[in-house]
């Protein structure tokens, strides 16, 4: 299976993509470990990206590109992979189009996790953190026994500061302005896929498992 997944920040794509791979036997690739991967190892990718990176820059797309389509050649993604922030232009969409018709492959689907922005902003910005053994809470979904205390070591919770409302909206602004056209993007192609997050963890990949099962 060769796989996109979409979704906005808070639709709990890491905890899908996790289940997605293990239930498929297949490499869950976010760019952000592809990044990291290059530029601890210092190959020529690797260093021009830290170039940019290093000056605030974005790194280009070409750069980016290379470096997908590099881990997408290694051996562990021959059997599939699920691509996780990658793609997030349609300049990069058709790339990898272009990449997968080159070597006769396809993509099976691009699998979009949908979830409303306020469901979104109600479980995000009620998240709370243990500053000192790093227990996660909620104030409505996972509430403290003591408010304000962890229930594991007794220390002040807090909030992130990305968790913050303004912060959360804008992050979301953010997402529906870069994505919506990759959305399109597959959509006329008849490879968008869409699952409702608002569901329960198992129930949304259960959702998952019967989308990609008729994609066999």
């Amino acid at each position: 299976m060769k796989i996109i997944l979409l979704g906005p920040p808070g639709a709990g794509k890491g905890t899908q993509a996790k289940s997605i791979s293990n239930r498929y036997s297949i490499p869950h690739i976010s760019t952000g470990d592809i990044f990291r991967m290059n530029i601890s190892q210092n190959t020529p990718l690797g260093i021009e990206a830290k170039e940019h990176m290093d000056k605030g820059h974005l790194v280009p797309d070409e750069v980016t590109i290379n470096m997908v389509k590099d881990r997408l050649a290694q051996e562990d993604c021959m059997g599939g992979y699920l691509l996780d922030g990658f793609p997030r232009t349609v300049f990069q969409a058709e790339s990898l189009q272009n990449f997968l018709t080159e070597r006769n492959e396809k993509l099976d689907t691009s699998l979009l996790i949908e979830v409303p922005m306020e469901f979104i902003l109600e479980r995000m910005i009620g998240r709370r953190g243990c500053q000192s053994c790093g227990a996660s809470y909620h104030i409505k979904f996972n509430p403290t026994k003591v408010e304000g205390k962890c229930d594991v070591c007794g220390s002040d919770i807090v909030q992130r500061k990305d968790d913050v409302e303004e912060t959360v909206r804008e992050r979301l602004d953010v997402y529906e302005r870069q994505t919506q056209p990759l959305i399109d993007f597959y959509k006329e192609r008849n490879l968008l896929s869409t699952v409702d997050g608002t569901e329960a963890i198992n129930e949304v990949f259960e959702s998952i498992c019967t989308i990609l099962g008729s994609k066999k």
